[in-house]
């Protein structure tokens, strides 16, 4: 017998049909001789649709507010899951964040796990009962509801894993893997059978929608091998697990793409110690998350410092660089740039196989994409490009490492 925990994402239970699907797919696992522990999104759209009516009731609504209304978005759904499980026959019992013994610390809307006491679900679990867990919430350490933000049901799901020691933990999602990029974008992108920790980790940085970077740092930290793939079949996904030898056989894994991006240069600062940090100190302060990072001095000697973020982050941005450019270097301008995107190539075999960038900017160049800033990681090359070409880059660059082909 196995211990498997599957988690359902917002779609897969968007309605009660599909809710009924859910069921059936979990006691088909049941009837397999598996115990089976659930993990459940809010229904697609109703934590939209609360979020909606809270700021219809207020321009601002507090926090802890949000958090307390969007909890019950999954709170809606494991009870309605466990209804359609008890329907088939088969015992189940929904069980709250808190309940699944998910601590956590951080600010309201955006709450970290701290530690996890999997004690009451190890009696359900003993006493031979399904269980459905909710997912994207936890309990502060004075007891109040803490929603996880973004990804925070993927991240239920592989804590949830580490802390009852599953031995498989599957992420049951619209799609059916993990690509070598967007099919969307590009139609010949191919299905990865296996990927790395660190692979997924910069791919899921870079853009992929499939799982959110912290659910992935989780998994690589306690060792949760996981899979992700369909809900609406039964076709294998994609392993994402610890790297192996033979995965630097293949040079580059896939090709990520993040839309709506902005850039930020400071020029004219002063180039002295502790500038830097000042700067980048104001946009932590203001909860900005920055990706690319570039500095350098001028023949002026003044420093030039350019970064990239969400274009939804870019008026915060401006609004807490101004008053302290003004009070540090007064002759500092700010320049802005929107309408970008960025454009990523992960794969541990960089390490070992010269060239790749090389090839990556020949393939842009010869479709006239013009390279606006770059970074690089021990496996990523990463660009920015406009963004009315990110799509034809993507095709051009997957094309030059011939990824819709089955590494021989």
């Amino acid at each position: 017998m196995a211990l498997i925990v599957q988690k359902y994402g917002g779609t897969s239970v968007g309605s009660l049909d599909r809710i009924r699907n859910v069921a059936a797919r979990i006691k088909r696992t049941r009837d397999e001789g598996n115990q089976v522990v659930a993990v459940v999104s809010a229904m697609s759209g109703v934590t939209d649709g609360l979020i909606k009516m809270a700021k219809e009731l207020s321009e601002t609504p507090t926090e802890r507010e949000m958090d307390v209304l969007l909890a019950t978005g999954e709170q809606q759904s494991i009870a309605l899951v466990a209804m359609a499980l008890n329907e088939l026959g088969v015992e189940a019992a929904s069980i709250t964040g808190r309940q699944a013994g998910i601590h956590t610390t951080g600010s309201h809307t955006r709450g970290r796990i701290l530690n996890l006491d999997p004690s009451l679900m190890k009696e359900f679990l003993d006493a031979g009962k399904t269980l459905v867990v909710a997912g994207f919430q936890g309990v502060t350490p004075d007891g109040m509801i803490h929603t996880l933000g973004r990804g925070g049901s993927d991240l239920t799901a592989i804590a949830v894993a580490a802390s009852i020691k599953a031995d498989v933990c599957q992420i049951l999602t619209d799609v059916d893997g993990v690509y070598t990029c967007d099919p969307r974008v590009v139609k010949n992108a191919r299905k990865l059978p296996e990927i790395s920790y660190d692979e997924m980790l910069e791919m899921a940085s870079s853009g992929s929608k499939v799982m959110q970077s912290r659910s992935v740092e989780f998994a690589k930290k306690f060792g949760v091998i996981f899979e992700v793939r369909s809900s609406l079949n039964d076709n294998p996904g994609t392993l994402v697990l610890e790297e192996h030898p033979t995965m630097e056989n293949v040079v580059i894994r896939g090709i990520s793409i993040e839309r709506s991006q902005a850039r930020v240069t400071i020029t004219g600062i002063p180039d002295e110690p502790g500038m830097s940090g000042i700067i980048l100190g104001a946009l932590a302060d203001a909860e900005i998350n920055l990706d690319m990072i570039v500095s350098n001095i001028a023949h002026d000697f003044r420093a030039r410092h350019s970064f990239t973020m969400h274009s939804s982050d870019l008026g915060r941005a401006q609004a807490a660089l101004k008053p302290v450019l003004a009070e540090l270097a007064p002759d500092a301008s700010i320049e802005t740039e929107a309408g970008i995107a960025k454009l990523s190539a992960v794969g541990i075999g960089m390490r070992s196989h010269s060239g790749v960038a090389s090839t990556m900017f020949k393939a842009l160049g010869d479709k006239n994409i013009n390279i606006g800033m770059i970074s690089t990681s021990e496996i990523k090359i990463a660009v920015t490009v406009d963004e009315v070409h990110i799509e034809d880059a993507a095709r051009a660059v997957h094309d030059a490492f011939h990824l819709d082909r089955q590494p021989g």
